[in-house]
């Protein structure tokens, strides 16, 4: 009869919860606990406000709400359990299991009002204190008047080099970038300060000895103290964590005055160690791992994250919560098992008690803290992930939402820059989605007959996405349609490539032969990721433009919230739903057969295209079905590999870079990518010299010949032919620049003439008349303009070649004036129809003889 009594009791009991039971693990619990929800929120809020406040208005607002925080602590004592009687309950039935007493909901709307105002005061004075150190001390007023100072700073962070920028015809240089705190200010005058003001130190190139690859400011560890002379400016962007931007000059080598602490020296030991051992990997997964184990980005090429963030896979290349969350189920089995006897892990085959494995997780957080630096991104990991874990490991989903509003408000406390911080604000927005839409939507898939652990793999990528998509598309101003998948695929290699990793960076200071066997073990998932990473990138329709604002945020919002609603209705419908997953696909795949009938473009008997890359130049000549000869590669990667797509160029048996400026070749990884390329032939003239070796590198990398072209060569692919003009064997008299030592082209193709100037200046131009290549000029059909319609043009030149169509690149607002108003009156008044990539877009020619057809993209 107890018995009886006892099952009725647990229905009971689970009536009451409003949650179904499950047939593995019937223990349920009622209502998700929310009080958390709010004092988290508002601190998270005031933090963010409260950062570069008048102290006035902090103050004010930190005093205000402790005092009535504190006013309303006692009357929540007199009205609740600790005070008068205890509200009265209605009989229960003899059998029915006892209802716990609950306090009223008064006294429950008091304290919950109390906690908001209390967290408001400390989150108030807590980011009052940290924005001070912007304002404080002699560093900002010397940034304000550009001085020039000798400081001892604190390195904060690993130092890291810019991403290379192209800025008209170069590229920017690169420089060395650390994160410090001046820590002592030593002025002109001799007076010297104590201080501490969060600081960002740029070390310029010329600094260091051997290029800023092999910079030792590179080798610096957090928390050591340097001596630097630099001069002082303000931060260019407002609300940043940064009281100064120090540039140093003139100063190869820095002056290390304290060396790091015994726990960074060790950390640094074995960062080191992991990267020695993934030395001898293929190129993605050798820039990848260390990313993955301990997110150390410096080997990740500009191509490879540009291609992480397209598919919204950057997540993998930051240390996330994700990384602790593995190594923690890696020692204590599967979260749902971690308080059974049946639990699974390493702890349990060893013989470990709980209570020792939950000291073992502790050490393990705490080693993977230091390892990965314990500043504010990893802090916030190591939160959050050891907080999702904890509470799935107890099995009551109930405290998962009160464990993260617990870890956001500790944090934001801790550091209130987090609060803006979108790292922070992506980590929490996944961490909740995890919680609270994922297990609904994977039990709506379940229902519908999809297997359990895919319903869960697509559940979560599919909450986390929703959430997060809308933060994402303000930094990036776009949206993925490939998000999903793409993390579903990764996700099958981001566990067994961490686990790995991570044995490589334990066993690398002491068995670097076994590091090296595990390190290559890993290179598989990590190499599958970053193939999944390319292949997404590379979908012509993974991604569409969206407004890169709050108010396009809260449009994908919407939009977002409409689909959900929409997808819940299609699941009843599976034939509807596979309708609906085909063309989706034909969006992300766009096949150029239907994209062709669609958008006319490309044209499918187009002979020439220019690219509209920007400031800068990008042709391709057709060569056959899915080949063609590339002329130049512009600016951008990103760009001419779109461009390349669009036209279906897979295999390339010519790159032909007119000269070694930046807006001509900085795009070459781009024209490289996932093509096959028989050779690239450049001008003899080699400047810029930092150009010229980033085309021989990127050509090394790909083991593909570098040739030099000379006047008078001809060539030949499939109906494609062509004559070299111009560079003469010996440079001219008067040659100035590269601009002058540009490959010029006579082609030939479908009886069409097309010459190619590459950007020859009015000295190149005039030699080029004077030269054996004279008679060639005449009755040109397509002109490609000289220097993207620059006003130095030679009349006589334009006069000569009388083009029927003359084409213009340049960049739309460009800061140069391209194209001059003179150069196209010029050309118009020769009889030619003047297009330009900054007004038409994308042109392609076709057609043959006298039949000539230009199409805009």
């Amino acid at each position: 009869m107890t018995h009886v009594h006892d099952d009725a009791s647990r229905r009971a009991v689970h009536a009451s919860s409003g949650n179904r039971r499950g047939a593995a693990h019937p223990h349920q619990e009622g209502p998700t606990d929310l009080r958390l929800v709010p004092p988290a929120l508002a601190a998270w809020a005031t933090a963010a406000l409260a950062l570069d406040a008048s102290p006035a208005w902090v103050t004010g607002v930190a005093v205000a709400a402790l005092v009535a925080g504190l006013v309303l602590l006692p009357a929540r004592r007199r009205g609740g359990v600790g005070g008068g009687r205890a509200p009265s309950r209605p009989p229960t039935h003899p059998e029915a299991p006892p209802t716990p007493a609950h306090p009223s909901r008064a006294s429950w709307s008091r304290a919950s009002i109390a906690a908001l105002l209390l967290s408001i005061a400390a989150a108030a004075a807590s980011a009052g204190l940290h924005g001070a150190d912007l304002r404080r001390g002699p560093v900002p007023e010397l940034a304000q008047q550009y001085a020039s100072a000798t400081a001892e700073v604190e390195v904060g962070s690993d130092p890291r080099l810019t991403r290379p920028r192209i800025s008209g015809d170069h590229a920017a240089p690169v420089s060395v970038l650390i994160e410090a705190e001046v820590r002592r200010v030593e002025q002109t005058d001799g007076t010297v300060v104590e201080t501490r003001a969060p600081v960002l130190l740029i070390v310029d190139p010329g600094s260091s000895a051997g290029g800023p690859d092999r910079s030792p400011w590179l080798g610096l560890l957090p928390s050591t103290r340097l001596r630097v002379t630099a001069r002082l400016a303000p931060s260019l962007t407002s609300g940043d964590r940064v009281a100064a931007v120090l540039r140093v000059r003139n100063q190869p080598v820095p002056e290390v005055v304290g060396k790091p602490s015994g726990a960074q020296r060790f950390a640094g030991r074995l960062r080191a160690g992991l990267r020695e051992a993934t030395d001898g990997l293929p190129a993605d997964a050798r820039a990848l791992l260390p990313g993955l184990v301990v997110g150390d980005t410096a080997r990740i090429t500009p191509e490879l994250d540009e291609a992480f963030k397209e598919t919204d896979l950057a997540h993998t290349l930051a240390v996330s919560g994700s990384n602790l969350t593995i190594l923690l189920a890696l020692l204590i089995g599967p979260p749902g098992l971690a308080q059974r006897v049946e639990r699974r892990g390493l702890a349990p085959r060893l013989g470990i008690s709980l209570r020792a494995t939950a000291l073992l997780g502790g050490v393990l957080t705490l080693g993977f803290v230091v390892v990965c630096r314990p500043d504010p991104s990893v802090l916030r990991a190591a939160a959050c992930g050891a907080v999702a874990l904890l509470a799935l490991a107890t099995g009551r989903r109930r405290s998962l939402i009160p464990a993260l509003a617990t870890a956001v408000l500790l944090l934001v406390l801790y550091d209130p820059w987090l609060a803006r911080s979108y790292g922070f604000l992506l980590s929490v927005l996944a961490t909740g989605a995890l919680l609270t839409l994922a297990p609904r939507w994977c039990e709506t898939l379940r229902r519908h007959r999809v297997p359990p652990r895919l319903a869960e793999a697509v559940a979560a990528a599919a909450a986390a996405q929703a959430l997060c998509a809308p933060v994402v598309a303000v930094l990036s101003a776009r949206v993925s349609l490939v998000a999903v998948p793409c993390n579903l695929l990764a996700e099958l290699a981001v566990a067994p490539a961490t686990v790995l990793g991570f044995a490589a960076l334990a066993t690398a200071p002491v068995l670097m032969p076994v590091a090296k066997v595990l390190a290559w073990g890993a290179s598989w998932p990590a190499g599958w990721i970053a193939d999944v990473a390319r292949t997404g990138a590379a979908l012509p329709g993974g991604g569409v433009d969206w407004p890169g604002s709050w108010t396009g945020a809260l449009l994908l919002a919407v939009a977002v919230a409409v689909l959900v609603l929409v997808g819940r209705r299609l699941l009843r419908h599976p034939w509807l739903c596979g309708v609906c997953g085909l063309l989706l696909l034909l969006v992300v795949v766009e096949p150029a057969p239907l994209t062709r009938v669609i958008t006319g473009w490309p044209p499918p008997d187009w002979r020439f295209a220019m690219c509209d890359v920007g400031q800068g130049d990008a042709t391709v000549l057709a060569a056959g079905k899915g080949t063609g000869v590339v002329v130049d590669a512009g600016p951008d990667p990103k760009l001419v590999d779109e461009c390349l797509r669009t036209l279906g160029i897979t295999r390339i048996p010519l790159v032909v870079l007119t000269h070694f400026h930046a807006d001509h070749v900085a795009g070459l990884p781009g024209v490289l990518r996932g093509r096959s390329v028989g050779a690239i032939e450049t001008t003899s003239f080699e400047e810029p010299a930092d150009q010229a070796e980033f085309v021989r590198r990127a050509a090394a990398e790909r083991h593909i010949p570098i040739t030099r072209a000379v006047a008078g060569e001809q060539r030949r692919a499939g109906p494609l032919s062509w004559q070299v003009l111009w560079p003469p064997p010996e440079p001219a008299p008067d040659q100035d620049g590269p601009n002058d030592a540009s490959v010029t082209l006579l082609v030939r193709t479908a009886g069409l003439r097309l010459l190619l100037l590459g950007d020859l200046e009015p000295p190149a131009q005039q030699e080029l008349l004077r030269s054996p290549a004279a008679p060639l000029l005449g009755g040109v059909d397509v002109l490609k303009v000289a220097h993207h319609g620059s006003a130095y043009q030679d009349p006589d030149l334009i006069r000569r070649v009388a083009p029927r169509l003359a084409l213009i690149s340049c960049g739309e607002d460009n800061p140069y004036g391209h194209p001059a108003p003179g150069t196209v009156a010029a050309l118009r008044s020769m009889g030619a129809v003047v297009l330009r990539t900054d007004l038409d877009g994308a042109l392609a020619v076709g057609g043959e003889g006298a039949g000539l057809r230009v199409t805009r993209d």
